[in-house]
Protein backbone atom coordinates (compact mmCIF):
# COMPACT_ATOMS: atom_id res chain seq x y z
CA UNK A 1 0.00 0.00 0.00
CA UNK A 2 1.58 2.99 -0.68
CA UNK A 3 2.39 6.13 1.22
CA UNK A 4 -1.30 7.95 1.61
CA UNK A 5 -1.44 11.71 0.71
CA UNK A 6 1.27 13.91 2.46
CA UNK A 7 4.31 15.91 1.78
CA UNK A 8 7.22 14.25 0.70
CA UNK A 9 10.51 15.46 0.86
CA UNK A 10 8.65 19.00 0.91
CA UNK A 11 6.45 18.98 -1.60
CA UNK A 12 2.43 18.14 -1.33
CA UNK A 13 0.77 15.11 -3.72
CA UNK A 14 -0.90 17.37 -5.78
CA UNK A 15 2.81 19.35 -6.92
CA UNK A 16 4.41 15.83 -7.25
CA UNK A 17 1.85 14.40 -9.44
CA UNK A 18 2.04 17.19 -11.51
CA UNK A 19 5.49 16.91 -12.30
CA UNK A 20 5.65 13.22 -12.75
CA UNK A 21 7.25 12.58 -9.26
CA UNK A 22 4.17 10.90 -7.73
CA UNK A 23 5.16 7.12 -7.96
CA UNK A 24 8.77 7.79 -7.33
CA UNK A 25 7.99 9.53 -4.15
CA UNK A 26 5.40 7.55 -2.87
CA UNK A 27 7.66 4.59 -3.38
CA UNK A 28 10.45 6.06 -1.72
CA UNK A 29 8.65 7.13 1.66
CA UNK A 30 7.03 4.34 2.00
CA UNK A 31 10.37 1.55 2.26
CA UNK A 32 10.02 2.41 6.64
CA UNK A 33 6.25 1.06 6.63
CA UNK A 34 7.36 -1.78 4.16
CA UNK A 35 10.42 -3.31 5.71
CA UNK A 36 8.91 -4.75 8.92
CA UNK A 37 6.14 -6.75 6.44
CA UNK A 38 9.08 -7.91 4.60
CA UNK A 39 10.39 -9.17 8.05
CA UNK A 40 6.73 -10.78 8.86
CA UNK A 41 6.57 -12.34 5.85
CA UNK A 42 10.16 -14.29 5.76
CA UNK A 43 9.47 -15.42 9.33
CA UNK A 44 5.69 -16.60 8.67
CA UNK A 45 7.84 -18.57 6.11
CA UNK A 46 10.37 -20.24 7.91
CA UNK A 47 9.06 -23.16 8.23
CA UNK A 48 8.71 -24.04 4.21
CA UNK A 49 11.78 -21.76 3.20
CA UNK A 50 13.93 -24.13 5.32
CA UNK A 51 12.79 -27.23 4.31
CA UNK A 52 13.93 -25.85 0.77
CA UNK A 53 17.62 -24.19 1.90
CA UNK A 54 18.47 -26.33 4.82
CA UNK A 55 19.14 -29.47 3.06
CA UNK A 56 20.83 -27.26 0.53
CA UNK A 57 23.13 -25.02 2.26
CA UNK A 58 24.42 -27.90 4.33
CA UNK A 59 25.62 -29.79 1.04
CA UNK A 60 29.55 -29.80 0.45
CA UNK A 61 30.35 -27.80 -2.39
CA UNK A 62 26.95 -25.98 -3.15
CA UNK A 63 27.19 -22.83 -5.00
CA UNK A 64 24.99 -20.21 -4.59
CA UNK A 65 24.67 -17.65 -7.76
CA UNK A 66 22.74 -14.33 -6.91
CA UNK A 67 21.91 -13.16 -10.14
CA UNK A 68 19.38 -10.24 -11.56
CA UNK A 69 20.10 -7.41 -14.01
CA UNK A 70 20.41 -3.76 -13.08
CA UNK A 71 19.53 -2.94 -9.76
CA UNK A 72 18.50 -6.65 -8.66
CA UNK A 73 22.36 -7.65 -9.81
CA UNK A 74 23.47 -5.24 -7.27
CA UNK A 75 20.91 -6.84 -3.80
CA UNK A 76 23.22 -10.34 -4.38
CA UNK A 77 26.94 -8.18 -5.06
CA UNK A 78 25.87 -6.35 -1.15
CA UNK A 79 25.11 -9.94 0.10
CA UNK A 80 28.18 -11.40 -1.12
CA UNK A 81 30.48 -10.90 1.67
CA UNK A 82 28.17 -11.60 4.55
CA UNK A 83 27.37 -15.26 2.49
CA UNK A 84 30.99 -15.48 2.73
CA UNK A 85 31.18 -14.76 6.28
CA UNK A 86 29.26 -17.58 6.96
CA UNK A 87 31.89 -19.77 5.43
CA UNK A 88 28.95 -20.47 1.89
CA UNK A 89 30.48 -20.14 -1.64
CA UNK A 90 28.68 -17.15 -3.01
CA UNK A 91 28.99 -15.66 -6.34
CA UNK A 92 27.00 -12.28 -8.21
CA UNK A 93 26.45 -12.59 -11.39
CA UNK A 94 24.38 -10.13 -13.60
CA UNK A 95 22.18 -12.12 -15.67
CA UNK A 96 23.45 -9.91 -18.40
CA UNK A 97 26.67 -11.94 -17.89
CA UNK A 98 25.30 -15.19 -18.14
CA UNK A 99 23.21 -14.94 -20.98
CA UNK A 100 26.00 -13.69 -23.35
CA UNK A 101 28.36 -15.86 -21.24
CA UNK A 102 27.10 -18.86 -19.36
CA UNK A 103 29.83 -20.98 -20.47
CA UNK A 104 32.06 -18.92 -18.37
CA UNK A 105 29.84 -18.44 -15.09
CA UNK A 106 27.70 -22.02 -14.79
CA UNK A 107 29.93 -25.16 -14.15
CA UNK A 108 27.80 -28.11 -14.88
CA UNK A 109 29.24 -30.52 -12.32
CA UNK A 110 29.18 -27.86 -9.28
CA UNK A 111 25.53 -28.88 -7.42
CA UNK A 112 24.32 -24.92 -7.70
CA UNK A 113 21.42 -22.75 -5.88
CA UNK A 114 20.37 -19.78 -8.12
CA UNK A 115 18.81 -17.37 -6.71
CA UNK A 116 17.22 -14.93 -9.17
CA UNK A 117 16.26 -11.59 -8.23
CA UNK A 118 13.66 -9.58 -10.11
CA UNK A 119 11.30 -6.52 -9.65
CA UNK A 120 9.20 -7.66 -12.90
CA UNK A 121 10.17 -11.46 -12.89
CA UNK A 122 9.70 -11.15 -16.84
CA UNK A 123 12.57 -9.27 -18.21
CA UNK A 124 13.94 -11.27 -20.84
CA UNK A 125 17.44 -12.24 -19.47
CA UNK A 126 15.97 -13.06 -15.94
CA UNK A 127 14.21 -15.95 -17.79
CA UNK A 128 16.72 -16.43 -20.29
CA UNK A 129 19.41 -17.29 -16.95
CA UNK A 130 17.13 -19.42 -15.49
CA UNK A 131 16.72 -21.70 -18.47
CA UNK A 132 20.64 -22.08 -18.89
CA UNK A 133 21.40 -23.07 -15.64
CA UNK A 134 18.49 -25.63 -16.24
CA UNK A 135 20.15 -26.49 -19.48
CA UNK A 136 24.01 -26.64 -18.55
CA UNK A 137 23.93 -27.43 -14.73
CA UNK A 138 23.01 -31.11 -13.71
CA UNK A 139 22.08 -30.38 -10.29
CA UNK A 140 20.41 -27.10 -10.03
CA UNK A 141 18.11 -25.36 -7.35
CA UNK A 142 15.86 -22.10 -8.12
CA UNK A 143 14.93 -19.24 -4.87
CA UNK A 144 13.13 -16.47 -6.72
CA UNK A 145 12.61 -13.26 -4.77
CA UNK A 146 9.98 -11.09 -6.73
CA UNK A 147 7.56 -8.71 -6.64
CA UNK A 148 4.95 -9.28 -8.91
CA UNK A 149 2.61 -12.46 -8.70
CA UNK A 150 2.15 -11.94 -12.20
CA UNK A 151 5.47 -12.12 -13.63
CA UNK A 152 6.82 -15.34 -15.06
CA UNK A 153 9.77 -16.42 -12.58
CA UNK A 154 7.06 -16.11 -9.85
CA UNK A 155 4.84 -18.68 -11.71
CA UNK A 156 8.21 -20.94 -13.14
CA UNK A 157 8.93 -21.41 -9.65
CA UNK A 158 5.44 -22.50 -8.48
CA UNK A 159 5.26 -25.35 -11.14
CA UNK A 160 8.49 -27.22 -10.44
CA UNK A 161 10.01 -29.26 -7.46
CA UNK A 162 13.75 -27.55 -7.42
CA UNK A 163 12.59 -24.28 -7.25
CA UNK A 164 11.38 -21.94 -3.83
CA UNK A 165 9.54 -18.01 -4.40
CA UNK A 166 9.72 -15.91 -1.78
CA UNK A 167 6.94 -13.47 -3.26
CA UNK A 168 6.73 -10.01 -1.89
CA UNK A 169 3.83 -7.54 -0.82
CA UNK A 170 2.70 -6.03 -4.44
CA UNK A 171 3.31 -2.03 -2.54
CA UNK A 172 7.20 -3.53 -3.70
CA UNK A 173 6.51 -3.77 -6.95
CA UNK A 174 7.52 -0.11 -8.22
CA UNK A 175 5.21 1.17 -10.48
CA UNK A 176 7.97 4.24 -11.35
CA UNK A 177 11.11 3.91 -13.29
CA UNK A 178 13.53 3.29 -10.90
CA UNK A 179 13.64 0.32 -8.17
CA UNK A 180 13.23 1.71 -5.17
CA UNK A 181 11.46 -0.17 -2.43
CA UNK A 182 11.53 -3.33 -4.65
CA UNK A 183 15.48 -2.87 -4.38
CA UNK A 184 15.66 -2.53 -0.77
CA UNK A 185 12.65 -5.12 0.34
CA UNK A 186 14.44 -7.99 -2.21
CA UNK A 187 17.81 -7.14 -0.39
CA UNK A 188 15.90 -7.88 3.52
CA UNK A 189 14.34 -10.74 1.96
CA UNK A 190 17.19 -12.23 0.82
CA UNK A 191 19.66 -11.54 4.49
CA UNK A 192 16.15 -12.64 6.41
CA UNK A 193 16.11 -15.71 4.10
CA UNK A 194 19.45 -16.80 4.58
CA UNK A 195 20.18 -15.27 8.14
CA UNK A 196 22.53 -12.80 7.44
CA UNK A 197 20.09 -10.67 9.62
CA UNK A 198 18.08 -11.84 12.47
CA UNK A 199 14.30 -11.65 12.31
CA UNK A 200 12.98 -8.62 13.63
CA UNK A 201 16.34 -6.68 11.96
CA UNK A 202 13.77 -4.13 9.57
CA UNK A 203 12.87 -2.62 12.92
CA UNK A 204 15.75 -0.28 13.44
CA UNK A 205 16.67 0.73 9.87
CA UNK A 206 12.84 1.63 9.22
CA UNK A 207 12.96 3.70 12.02
CA UNK A 208 16.23 5.35 10.96
CA UNK A 209 14.55 5.79 7.09
CA UNK A 210 11.47 7.57 8.41
CA UNK A 211 13.65 9.97 10.60
CA UNK A 212 15.99 10.86 7.84
CA UNK A 213 13.23 12.08 5.33
CA UNK A 214 11.77 13.83 8.14
CA UNK A 215 14.86 15.87 9.51
CA UNK A 216 17.12 15.69 5.91
CA UNK A 217 15.41 17.74 3.96
CA UNK A 218 17.12 20.86 4.44
CA UNK A 219 20.71 19.17 3.64
CA UNK A 220 19.02 17.40 0.28
CA UNK A 221 17.15 20.76 -0.85
CA UNK A 222 20.97 22.34 -0.55
CA UNK A 223 23.00 19.82 -2.14
CA UNK A 224 20.89 19.84 -5.02
CA UNK A 225 20.86 23.53 -4.92
CA UNK A 226 24.50 23.35 -5.92
CA UNK A 227 23.80 21.42 -9.04
CA UNK A 228 27.06 19.00 -8.60
CA UNK A 229 27.81 17.54 -12.16
CA UNK A 230 29.29 15.13 -10.58
CA UNK A 231 28.82 12.47 -7.49
CA UNK A 232 30.96 10.08 -6.29
CA UNK A 233 29.56 7.17 -3.74
CA UNK A 234 32.22 5.12 -1.88
CA UNK A 235 31.43 2.32 0.70
CA UNK A 236 33.36 -0.62 1.98
CA UNK A 237 32.10 -4.29 1.73
CA UNK A 238 28.26 -4.54 1.38
CA UNK A 239 28.20 -0.38 1.23
CA UNK A 240 30.40 -0.26 -1.79
CA UNK A 241 27.57 -2.32 -4.43
CA UNK A 242 25.28 -0.09 -2.67
CA UNK A 243 27.21 3.16 -3.79
CA UNK A 244 26.84 1.69 -7.15
CA UNK A 245 23.16 1.53 -7.15
CA UNK A 246 22.96 5.02 -5.37
CA UNK A 247 25.17 6.24 -8.56
CA UNK A 248 22.87 4.38 -10.98
CA UNK A 249 19.61 6.07 -9.43
CA UNK A 250 21.14 9.44 -9.75
CA UNK A 251 21.72 8.33 -13.86
CA UNK A 252 18.42 7.15 -14.25
CA UNK A 253 16.58 9.64 -12.98
CA UNK A 254 18.35 12.90 -14.01
CA UNK A 255 18.48 11.26 -17.53
CA UNK A 256 22.31 10.99 -17.39
CA UNK A 257 22.70 14.70 -16.87
CA UNK A 258 24.79 13.95 -13.34
CA UNK A 259 28.27 11.88 -14.05
CA UNK A 260 27.75 9.17 -11.31
CA UNK A 261 30.50 6.52 -10.00
CA UNK A 262 31.23 4.17 -7.45
CA UNK A 263 34.26 2.79 -6.04
CA UNK A 264 35.25 1.68 -2.67
CA UNK A 265 37.69 3.61 -0.49
CA UNK A 266 40.85 2.15 -0.78
CA UNK A 267 40.19 1.81 -4.82
CA UNK A 268 39.14 5.04 -5.44
CA UNK A 269 42.87 6.40 -4.61
CA UNK A 270 43.64 4.26 -7.28
CA UNK A 271 42.70 6.38 -10.21
CA UNK A 272 39.32 6.90 -10.18
CA UNK A 273 40.04 10.10 -7.41
CA UNK A 274 40.92 12.07 -10.49
CA UNK A 275 37.37 12.60 -11.37
CA UNK A 276 37.05 14.98 -8.04
CA UNK A 277 36.76 18.81 -8.67
CA UNK A 278 35.31 21.75 -7.09
CA UNK A 279 31.61 20.71 -9.14
CA UNK A 280 31.69 17.06 -7.55
CA UNK A 281 30.04 15.97 -4.52
CA UNK A 282 31.57 13.01 -2.93
CA UNK A 283 29.39 10.86 -0.20
CA UNK A 284 31.37 8.25 1.60
CA UNK A 285 29.08 5.32 3.25
CA UNK A 286 30.78 4.77 6.77
CA UNK A 287 30.75 1.04 7.18
CA UNK A 288 29.83 -0.07 10.85
CA UNK A 289 32.30 -2.36 10.92
CA UNK A 290 34.96 -0.85 13.20
CA UNK A 291 37.88 -2.63 11.09
CA UNK A 292 36.35 -0.83 7.26
CA UNK A 293 35.32 1.60 9.34
CA UNK A 294 39.17 2.68 10.22
CA UNK A 295 39.85 3.19 5.61
CA UNK A 296 36.90 4.66 6.02
CA UNK A 297 37.58 7.65 7.82
CA UNK A 298 41.50 7.99 6.48
CA UNK A 299 39.96 8.73 3.19
CA UNK A 300 37.53 11.06 4.34
CA UNK A 301 39.82 12.64 6.29
CA UNK A 302 42.30 12.29 3.07
CA UNK A 303 39.90 14.04 0.74
CA UNK A 304 38.48 17.01 3.28
CA UNK A 305 42.48 17.58 3.21
CA UNK A 306 42.54 17.82 -0.50
CA UNK A 307 39.82 20.42 -0.77
CA UNK A 308 39.38 19.99 -4.04
CA UNK A 309 35.58 18.56 -3.88
CA UNK A 310 32.99 20.57 -4.27
CA UNK A 311 31.38 18.99 -0.93
CA UNK A 312 32.72 15.91 1.08
CA UNK A 313 29.59 13.90 2.97
CA UNK A 314 29.50 11.40 5.35
CA UNK A 315 26.63 8.77 6.28
CA UNK A 316 27.10 7.46 9.32
CA UNK A 317 25.48 5.00 11.46
CA UNK A 318 26.79 5.90 14.80
CA UNK A 319 28.65 9.64 16.03
CA UNK A 320 32.38 10.30 15.45
CA UNK A 321 34.42 13.00 16.65
CA UNK A 322 35.81 12.83 13.00
CA UNK A 323 31.45 13.85 11.42
CA UNK A 324 31.69 17.53 10.59
CA UNK A 325 28.48 19.55 11.20
CA UNK A 326 26.44 18.53 7.68
CA UNK A 327 27.22 15.02 8.00
CA UNK A 328 24.44 12.68 8.42
CA UNK A 329 24.21 10.20 11.88
CA UNK A 330 21.39 8.09 10.91
CA UNK A 331 19.39 7.53 13.95
CA UNK A 332 18.85 3.77 15.72
CA UNK A 333 21.38 2.21 13.68
CA UNK A 334 24.66 2.49 15.56
CA UNK A 335 24.91 -1.42 16.23
CA UNK A 336 23.34 -2.79 12.94
CA UNK A 337 25.02 -5.02 10.74
CA UNK A 338 26.06 -3.40 7.34
CA UNK A 339 23.30 -5.03 5.39
CA UNK A 340 20.73 -3.39 7.64
CA UNK A 341 22.16 0.09 7.84
CA UNK A 342 22.67 0.08 4.26
CA UNK A 343 18.71 -0.19 3.98
CA UNK A 344 18.77 3.24 5.55
CA UNK A 345 21.88 4.62 3.73
CA UNK A 346 19.92 4.36 0.05
CA UNK A 347 16.60 5.85 1.09
CA UNK A 348 19.01 9.05 1.51
CA UNK A 349 20.56 8.41 -2.14
CA UNK A 350 17.05 7.83 -3.42
CA UNK A 351 15.93 11.30 -2.10
CA UNK A 352 18.61 13.19 -3.28
CA UNK A 353 18.21 11.89 -7.02
CA UNK A 354 14.71 12.33 -7.12
CA UNK A 355 15.09 15.94 -5.77
CA UNK A 356 18.19 16.31 -8.31
CA UNK A 357 15.72 15.23 -10.81
CA UNK A 358 13.08 17.68 -10.24
CA UNK A 359 15.31 20.56 -10.46
CA UNK A 360 16.39 19.33 -13.55
CA UNK A 361 12.79 19.96 -15.18
CA UNK A 362 12.64 16.08 -15.44
CA UNK A 363 9.58 13.61 -14.38
CA UNK A 364 11.36 11.01 -12.30
CA UNK A 365 8.45 8.56 -12.56
CA UNK A 366 9.72 8.50 -16.54
CA UNK A 367 12.77 10.21 -16.97
CA UNK A 368 14.37 9.39 -19.93
CA UNK A 369 13.48 12.06 -21.94
CA UNK A 370 14.26 9.83 -25.19
CA UNK A 371 11.79 7.16 -24.20
CA UNK A 372 14.66 4.48 -25.23
CA UNK A 373 15.32 3.30 -21.59
CA UNK A 374 12.25 1.55 -19.99
CA UNK A 375 11.00 0.82 -16.79
CA UNK A 376 10.99 -3.31 -18.38
CA UNK A 377 14.00 -3.80 -20.85
CA UNK A 378 12.86 -4.06 -24.03
CA UNK A 379 14.81 -4.85 -27.65
CA UNK A 380 17.05 -7.68 -26.25
CA UNK A 381 17.13 -11.00 -28.57
CA UNK A 382 17.96 -14.73 -27.36
CA UNK A 383 20.04 -16.68 -28.96
CA UNK A 384 20.16 -20.53 -28.39
CA UNK A 385 23.18 -22.00 -25.96
CA UNK A 386 24.51 -24.76 -27.99
CA UNK A 387 28.36 -25.08 -26.28
CA UNK A 388 27.47 -26.89 -23.19
CA UNK A 389 30.68 -28.96 -24.05
CA UNK A 390 32.48 -25.52 -23.15
CA UNK A 391 30.70 -25.25 -19.69
CA UNK A 392 33.87 -25.52 -16.45
CA UNK A 393 33.31 -28.97 -14.96
CA UNK A 394 33.85 -27.16 -11.64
Amino acid sequence: MLVADRDILGIDSARLEQAGAGLTAREIAQQGGVWPQIDALVADSRGALDAFLAPLLARPGLRIVLAGAGTSAFIGECLVPALLRRGLRADAVPTTDLVSGPGHFLQAGVPTLMVSFARSGSSPESLAAVALADQLVADVHHLVITCNAEGELYRMAQERGNAFAILLPDATHDRGFAMTTSFTSMLLAAALAFGLLPAGAAAAPALAAGRLLETQLPLLQALVARRFQRVVYLGSNALRPLGREAALKLLELTDGQVVAIHDSPLGFRHGPKTIVDADTLVVVLLSNDAHARRYDLDLLRELRRDGRAGQVLALSGCPDPELDRDDVVLEGVAGVPDLALALACIVFCQGFALLQSLALGLRPDTPSVSGTVNRVVRGVILYPFDGAGDVPRG
